[in-house]
């Protein structure tokens, strides 16, 4: 099955998405330096920036930047005013996303800040920060709702438990709207979880 997914997602990054040198370039140094495979597929990455240009967001928060290919997305959709914050934990990592960012010249849309992401955002809400119009949380995944994958309900492995807490807390929470996309393809089993905060 796998042979075919990933032959379907070349199908679609052929008709749908057009190159884009920066983006390739970002992917390019995170698999020279081996970093894990784990950055959304360009599908994902499309995903991201139509739901940012549909929704008109200017201020965009992302937890966990790897090397930037998902925060070049979203840079690259939000209008010219506009910022991304992404944190990131490990230093390589931050500093190769800081040159990434450099290298598309989108250095004046993203800041980037280094640290465990509890800390980063504490900083933000201290600092009386004004409000994110949209959130992409691809952490690790004991804290991530987007990265849901098909496994066994009793799994014990704390990366399914925390996902699926997570997903458990959204649907309780009266103040959010929320519904989970599987998908497969190049990456096998993926998919997002897609919050609303209610007015």
């Amino acid at each position: 099955m796998q042979e075919k997914w990933t032959e379907n997602d070349l199908f679609l990054f052929q008709h749908l998405i057009s190159d884009d040198n920066d983006l390739e370039y970002a992917v390019q140094q995170s698999h020279d330096r081996q970093f894990p495979e784990h950055e959304v597929s360009k599908t994902q990455g499309m995903l991201l920036s139509l739901l940012i240009r549909m929704s008109k967001s200017k201020r965009v928060l992302e937890l966990g930047t790897l090397a930037g290919y998902s925060t070049i997305w979203m840079a690259k959709a939000i209008p010219d005013g506009g910022q991304v914050v992404s944190l990131e934990y490990e230093q390589e990592r931050f500093e190769l996303a800081s040159q990434n960012i450099r290298h598309a010249g989108l250095q004046d849309k993203v800041q980037l800040l280094c640290g465990p992401a509890a800390q980063s955002l504490q900083t933000l809400i201290d600092a009386q920060t004004e409000p994110f119009d949209f959130i992409f949380i691809d952490a690790d995944k004991p804290n991530n709702p987007l990265y849901l994958k098909l496994c066994n309900a009793n799994s014990e492995d704390p990366k399914v438990k925390g996902v699926r807490q997570f997903v458990e807390d959204l649907g309780l929470s009266d103040r959010l709207d929320s519904t989970g996309l599987q998908t497969v393809g190049i990456k096998g089993y993926d998919g997002f979880t897609l919050t609303l905060v209610k007015a």
